[in-house]
């Protein structure tokens, strides 16, 4: 009776908030929260939720990986701890691994964030959505730039995390349950990929690698005591901890086991370099989508994610049932993710595995080999992904859009709530231009090399011609460019 309540006091605040807003809105059609957002979360899984002995008022945290395409559901407990209610496959994310510089690059964010009741748009454009609230105070501290990066329906990204519309209206409905709970926001956690010694190990040369062991740090506190790491901002990096991490101590108090986790993790890595683990870069034409979307949807799909799970953690075959809706950018989709292996001393090479056919055969006598292209990924304009072109013909140009997802109505209509409810970054307790040392890994045989991370002797790019491939070019009027989350 008491949720039931809650809900119906939900409903009337909005209502009394829509009429209050009735007189500004400019031909919007807002009439109140659509019917969909008050949907209720699926009998499956709220009797999932029973058998974790989780209730459906219980906190919740979000984690969400970019190149293993997943977003994880988490709930916290009597105890204060976390335990995982589910994981969904991403339909869709834009751009490459590594964080969002500016807008218009088409990145998907990565960091961390607090969503507060005031982000969740009950009349999305996209089916339903929450903003992830970028750029968070570390961002601008970084001079990131971008507004509208949602995590919303519809498998359409121009630097937002798309789920189904299926999917988006669980995640919502358990997140909305939350809040009547008593939540007040609850963090989204973004990262490149699963924070493994694993990968660490193997993209240790990416340019990325200072920013993603700072990430590490937060998913590290969160995986060792399964508790909401306390994040602070220390000169352009996060700060993670307890109490004096969110008061902006630059050196909080590191908890013993999270140490000894990050401890162990180290030593992975360096035996992982000793034993010889190549260095290597993904690159993309324009992000990635989870393989249960891409037909026939089976268990075979998942080799590439390189897990060690034999069990899918969601099913297949219902997934890939689901509408998808307007996929952006399918051609780009075809192709899939590029491994190319970093070695300081040489240029960039394609690894053995990942080189196409084409870029492999040899040239006949007096004729030029296929000329290649490595696409930038925004953050790294010197490394670029190997393409087929005919000799001599220049590379075409990918256009961007020069905006990220555009704000829905309801978004435009609510901006000043929305800066109202975002939480004000704390105050560091020392000079904004102290910053911490970043975790260092051990590597054994192969130490990091700053330089060669940054420009590993990357081909410069040729002048590009002004006409770019059609199928390319972000056409205006394209969803991502038109439709608003």
């Amino acid at each position: 009776m008491t949720a039931r309540l809650a809900t119906a006091r939900l409903l009337a605040a909005a209502s009394l908030l829509a009429l209050a807003l009735a007189g500004c809105q400019d031909g919007s059609g807002i009439n109140g929260p659509s019917a969909r957002s008050i949907a209720p979360i699926a009998p499956q899984t709220l009797a999932l939720m029973q058998t974790k002995g989780m209730q459906q008022s219980d906190p919740i945290l979000i984690r969400a990986y970019k190149k293993e395409a997943e977003m994880e559901v988490w709930k916290r407990g009597g105890d204060g701890r976390y335990a995982l209610l589910k994981t969904y496959p991403i339909c869709r994310w834009s751009g490459q691994l590594g964080p969002k510089v500016r807008e218009g690059d088409r990145q998907a964010p990565e960091g961390f964030y607090t969503i507060t009741p005031g982000l969740m748009n009950p009349n999305s454009s996209y089916y339903l959505s929450f903003d992830t609230g970028f750029p968070n105070a570390v961002d601008r501290a970084n001079g990131r730039t971008g507004k509208y990066l949602m995590v919303h329906g519809t498998c359409s990204s121009a630097g937002c995390f798309a789920m189904t519309d299926a999917t988006i209206a669980e995640i919502y409905a358990v997140a909305r349950e939350a809040f009547i709970g008593g939540q007040r926001s609850f963090q989204f956690q973004s990262y490149p990929f699963r924070m493994t010694a694993q990968n660490m190990a193997k993209f240790r040369n990416d340019p990325n690698m200072p920013f993603w062991q700072n990430l590490k740090e937060g998913s590290d506190y969160f995986e060792a005591l399964r508790e909401e790491p306390k994040v602070g901002q220390c000169g352009t990096k996060y700060v993670f901890g307890g109490s004096d991490a969110a008061a902006g101590a630059c050196k909080p108090r590191v908890d013993p086991v999270v140490a000894e986790k990050r401890e162990h993790d180290e030593r992975e890595v360096a035996e992982l370099v000793a034993k010889g683990t190549p260095a290597v870069r993904v690159v993309y034409q324009d992000g990635g989508q989870n393989p249960v979307f891409r037909p026939p949807a089976n268990t075979s799909a998942f080799a590439s994610l390189g897990g060690t799970e034999t069990v899918l953690p969601y099913d297949a075959k219902e997934f890939g049932r689901h509408n998808l809706g307007d996929v952006s950018r399918p051609e780009t989709l075809a192709a899939g993710p590029q491994e190319i292996e970093i070695d300081p001393k040489v240029q960039p090479t394609m690894m053995a595995a990942a080189v196409p056919a084409k870029a492999t055969a040899k040239a006949g006598r007096g004729q030029k080999p296929a000329a290649t292209t490595l696409m930038a990924n925004r953050t790294d304009p010197d490394l670029r992904v190997e393409t087929t072109a005919s000799v001599g013909q220049k590379p075409a140009r990918i256009a961007v859009a020069d905006a990220d997802g555009d704000p829905s109505s309801y978004q435009k209509l609510m901006g000043s709530l929305f800066d109202k409810e975002k939480p004000t970054p704390a105050t560091p307790a020392v000079d904004a231009t102290v910053v911490p040392e970043p975790v260092k890994l051990a590597h054994a045989a192969e130490p990091l090399a700053p330089k060669a991370a940054a420009k590993p002797h990357a081909v410069k790019t040729a002048k590009v011609e002004p006409k770019a491939d059609p199928k390319l070019v972000l056409r205006k009027g394209e969803p991502e460019a038109k439709a608003k989350p």
